[in-house]
């Protein structure tokens, strides 16, 4: 390769250079992640979206982890029993499975879904989108991700419990 070819094949490497991350910067950041028919939000991105009118928020814990906090307006159907968070053991109509049909006849209303941490939130938040609700938001990490981030909840327990139940609180 001559030194004519050389110098001009530099001179494109280095513009290459210089370019590409600009352009891979310019590329749109997904803010959430989409998993299969619903999205998992950080705690500030549900908070932004339940400012909606309209927004269903649905708490999928047990009756008594509802009954130590909860974030307003929130409607508790349990996804399940969970013998360590609450020894009540909830009838198989009282869970949400069986309760699909109190969830919003409209299936493009945008609904929240949050437990303690995540997990049971996902577990719902896919049986909402496979049942064809179109707009299915779960809350990554739950009530106590919220709690973190300075969100508020309605607090109807003891600071004891409280503290107990949510010791990250920061």
């Amino acid at each position: 390769m001559n030194k004519q070819y050389l110098s001009g094949f530099a001179a494109i490497l280095i513009a290459l250079l210089i370019i590409a991350p600009g352009i891979a910067g310019a590329a749109p950041k997904i803010s959430c992640t989409i998993t299969g028919g619903y999205e998992n939000v950080t705690a500030c991105q549900a908070k932004s979206i339940l400012e909606d009118k309209g927004v269903f928020l649905l708490d999928v814990r047990t009756p008594a982890e509802y009954s130590y906090s909860h974030i307003e307006g929130a409607t508790l159907m349990p996804l399940k029993n969970v013998p360590s968070h609450d020894p009540v053991n909830l009838s198989e109509d009282q869970l949400l499975p069986n309760r699909m049909n109190e969830l919003p006849k409209n299936k493009n209303t945008k609904i929240v879904v949050y437990c303690y941490t995540g997990k049971r939130g996902s577990v719902a938040s896919q049986m909402i989108a496979d049942a064809g609700y179109k707009s299915v938001y779960n809350i990554q990490g739950g009530l106590t991700a919220w709690v973190n981030a300075g969100c508020p909840v309605v607090v109807v327990t003891d600071s004891a419990t409280w503290s107990a139940n949510y010791p990250h609180y920061v």
